[in-house]
């Protein structure tokens, strides 16, 4: 191996030509420049197209079992260093087994822990990266201290301290994948230092040859992975699944059950499964299938991190050969959380409804959740307390059958007509809920919700991969914010939409979606609700924008997943107007005295009914152009006729200038709400 690296050139900061330092077992391609002192520690891999230039600042350390990806530029200023966890003064410090990839920039003075991951083309420079941080992709990282075991996400700027410690903890599957990471590229490296011995390549030559040769003859090649061939083979469809599983971090398990057992679902574990190989995991599965032949046996995937199952399918039945996995027959349970396609179900009747004339889109969601091992329970509200989600339980329903459990539905749908109902499913071991469907709304019976009962799905990834397949209609949108995105359209403002995941949210880092395009208010409200459909599982906020002023007038909050954020879960469509920056509240602009309109108190009454906190802000015309808002101080009150006071208070105060109106969840520390309440008479 012929290595590009120089000594550092002569200049007025540097006279040594200090030149770097390589472990003998470190790999450096060719390709690759270094220059100056850079000290390369241990089973280190340096891909080729990397720049380390120590030439300015210097030194560079890159720690033991650490990589450096293709297209990274490493280099320093002449001025500025971090302090190593040797004690001594360093202009880069990488620690060990950390993974630099692809395109990324770090540029001294900087320190990255151990066991860190930087993501493509994120630019680190004058910052410290604590130990087990993950950044991932595009982000700019300066001038801060990122504390250990943060993760940032892709996009994120964090060029403030406020930023950095605000930023949400590294979790069990990102340190797994973080891992996997340095532990490919250790495979890399060694594999480019056996490539370079000619004897080496031979053999694994020959022994790739050897096992293609059995594979093609359909001998066994004494190796330690299952036949794949016909006469007790696995199926590809198994193969295939626990490649899948495999591929999203998810550990995979084996059950089976004699005749008897199958009927009650009272299935057995098979031996664990404690490799994360897929030749070890399969040829544990061809054993399980030989041992237990006459019997059924299914597949488990298992995501460790929610403590839930992925995937059930059945891969033997009685009738099968021994270890024989079936294909195209049917599984117990559709496989979800990991890209498979939505389960279709029949109904007892087979023609899609339901015996009890519940709708079969609830009969399929039931089914499902049964199918999780979740419990089911019934909540009804009347119009008054569904508009500030005060919902009343119904009677437990302790059945875990699903026409028992059904018609427990339909006993609580009789009793409470002319009322909301929703479904709740409920996670038993984690103690949350999975989801809350509106399954009747006043008017509507029973028998008249096929195909029109409003979802809004619960917290966990199996809401977002569709582990149910109940839909939200266009009439689900209906009530206020199908009132405010008509009156956008009425405005003449561009109606946008945006949307996070649960850290995205926390750093206030929006995914934008195009603008919406629509000709009428139905358009639009039918636009929104196909994009609360497709990120159920995500935040969802609508933006008003006024084009001709080119500002946002609302910033509105329409979607959370359930249980998170610290806030109340609402249903998709219908969340409370404290979530709302209501553009059709005329704000006053009337002489002193005067008293705010019953839009602003509807909004404060929400607000107060939901435990939010709330205050104030002002700004005078130019602070308001370049929104420089001044804090009007927060309402300690609690009573909306208290709190109602205080704002006509500081409405007389700030004369002339604008105010809002603030609410903040002072559990996440967060605002909900900014809604102006006055502006100056033009």
């Amino acid at each position: 191996m012929v290595v590009r690296s120089y000594a550092a050139p002569p200049t007025p900061w540097s006279k040594n030509l200090a030149e770097p330092k390589i472990h003998e077992t470190a790999y450096v391609h060719s390709f690759s420049n270094l220059i100056g002192d850079v000290r390369i520690g241990a089973n280190v891999l340096i891909a080729p197209g990397t720049s380390i230039r120590a030439d300015e600042g210097a030194p560079f350390r890159i720690g033991s079992g650490s990589n450096v990806q293709d297209g990274v530029v490493i280099h320093g200023l002449e001025q500025g260093r971090v302090l190593g966890d040797d004690g001594n003064a360093y202009s880069v410090w990488i620690g060990d087994n950390t993974s630099i990839t692809h395109m990324a920039l770090i540029h001294g003075p900087a320190y990255i822990g151990d066991g860190c991951f930087i993501g493509f083309r994120s630019t680190i420079f004058n910052a410290r990266v604590g130990h087990g941080c993950i950044v991932m992709m595009h982000t700019l990282i300066q001038d801060v201290e990122i504390p250990p075991g943060k993760f940032v996400p892709s996009g994120s700027t964090i060029t403030t301290q406020q930023q950095a410690d605000r930023l949400s903890d590294v979790q069990a599957l990102d340190q797994e994948f973080a891992t996997h990471v340095v532990g490919i590229n250790d495979a890399l490296r060694s594999g480019y230092h056996r490539a370079e011995n000619v004897a080496c390549v031979s053999s694994v030559r020959e022994e790739f040859d050897q096992v293609t040769a059995a594979g093609l003859s359909g001998e066994s090649s004494g190796m330690a992975t299952p036949q794949l061939t016909k006469g007790g083979s696995m199926d590809t469809d198994v193969i295939s699944h626990v490649r899948q599983l495999l591929a999203q971090g998810y550990r995979v398990g084996a059950e089976h059950a004699d005749a008897r057992r199958f009927q009650t679902s009272s299935w057995k574990s098979c031996t664990p499964i404690q490799s994360t190989r897929e030749g070890d995991i399969l040829a544990a599965l061809s054993a399980c299938l030989h041992e237990h032949a006459g019997e059924y046996v299914r597949l488990i995937g298992i995501d460790v991190k929610a403590k839930r199952r992925v995937l059930e399918t059945i891969i033997q039945r009685p009738e099968d050969a021994p270890g024989k996995a079936l294909a195209g027959k049917a599984a117990s349970r559709p496989p979800v959380g990991y890209g498979a396609p939505k389960a279709s179900y029949q109904s007892a009747k087979g023609n899609g409804a339901s015996a009890n004339g519940v709708a079969n889109d609830v009969v399929t969601q039931v089914r499902n959740l049964l199918s999780q091992g979740a419990r089911i329970g019934t909540e009804h509200a009347d119009a008054r307390r569904f508009q500030t989600s005060s919902w009343h339980t119904c009677a437990p329903i302790q059945a875990t059958r699903e026409s028992e459990v059904i018609a427990a539905l339909e006993a609580c749908m009789r009793e409470h007509q002319g009322e909301y109902v929703r479904l709740i499913g409920i996670d038993p071991k984690a103690k949350r809920r999975l989801a809350e469907v509106i399954i009747q709304r006043p008017g509507q019976t029973s028998s008249s919700l096929a195909g029109g009962s409003a979802a809004s799905y619960g917290g966990g990834r199996a809401a977002q991969n569709g582990s149910y397949s109940g839909g939200t209609t266009a009439g689900a949108i209906a009530g206020d914010l199908a009132q405010q995105v008509g009156q956008l359209v009425a405005q003449g403002c561009v109606i946008g939409l945006e949307y996070a995941d649960e850290r995205r949210f926390k750093t206030s880092s929006w995914h934008t979606a195009p603008a919406i395009s629509a000709r009428s208010a139905a358009d639009a409200i039918a636009t929104v609700q196909r994009f609360l459909n497709e990120h159920h599982g995500d935040y969802v906020r609508l933006v008003g924008i006024d084009a001709t002023a080119k500002r946002r007038v609302v910033e509105t909050i329409i979607h959370r997943p359930n249980g998170k954020g610290g806030a109340t879960s609402t249903p998709t469509g219908t969340a409370a107007r404290a979530t709302y920056s209501q553009p059709q509240a005329k704000p006053s602009n009337a002489g002193h005295g005067a008293k705010l309109n019953g839009h602003v108190s509807e909004q404060v009454r929400q607000l107060l009914a939901q435990g939010y906190q709330i205050g104030t802000e002002y700004a005078d015309k130019r602070r308001f152009k370049t929104s420089s808002w001044q804090s009007g101080g927060s309402i300690n009150a609690r009573r909306e006729a208290e709190v109602m006071a205080a704002l006509n208070t500081i409405v007389d105060k700030h004369q002339g200038e604008y105010v809002r109106l603030i609410g903040i969840d002072p559990k996440a520390k967060r605002r909900v709400v900014e809604t102006i309440i006055q502006q100056p008479a033009h």
